[in-house]
């Protein structure tokens, strides 16, 4: 914009030009800011074209935006009203969901119970065995055991015996 380069041109002579002290006034060549004045005047009708023209394409910018905006608008209602459908379809398919998961849920709580019955009946079974071999092996066992130690009791108290026996004869043919 050669406008605007003008104006910083006066701005400049008007920074650079000598002043009168204490007024504050300045002093500037009469001529040369006439000329620049005259240059303005001549470009200033391009710059209101310029501006005029920036200010209809601004317009225009806008009408496309505003139509755009208006197109997405109905294509965001259409693909909403399809959403809303698609919703419903939704609904119903997490609905049947829910039912497969609950008859999952029963299904696998009749497996684990199933399961904790058939292994309690093999452990049962297991015990049942434990016990018989525990009657038959062991109550033999501590039968013999029982024989063995009377057994052994009886042969200490014959010895026991015995040895009174000697020691009492020993002691008869000691007082003799």
């Amino acid at each position: 914009m050669k406008v605007l380069e003008l104006l910083d041109e006066l701005e400049e002579i008007i920074d650079t030009a000598s002043g009168f002290p204490l007024t504050g006034k300045i002093m500037v060549d009469a001529g040369e800011i006439l000329e620049i004045v005259k240059e303005i005047r001549i470009e200033l009708p391009d710059e209101i074209q310029q501006a005029q023209w920036i200010k209809n394409e601004r317009q225009r910018i806008l009408d496309e935006a505003k139509r755009e905006y208006e197109t997405v608008l109905r294509d965001a209602q259409r693909q909403a009203e399809t959403l809303i459908e698609n919703d419903e379809i939704i609904v119903k398919a997490k609905i049947r969901a829910d039912e497969i998961l609950k008859i999952a849920e029963s299904n696998v709580k009749h497996l684990k119970m199933s399961t904790f019955d058939y292994i309690d009946s093999i452990l049962y079974n297991f015990q049942e065995k434990m016990d018989h071999l525990n009657a038959q092996y062991f109550g033999d066992m501590f039968n013999n055991l029982e024989s063995t130690f009377e057994s052994i009791n009886a042969t200490l108290t014959d010895n026991r015996n015995e040895i009174k026996e000697m020691a009492y004869r020993t002691k008869l043919e000691g007082d003799i």
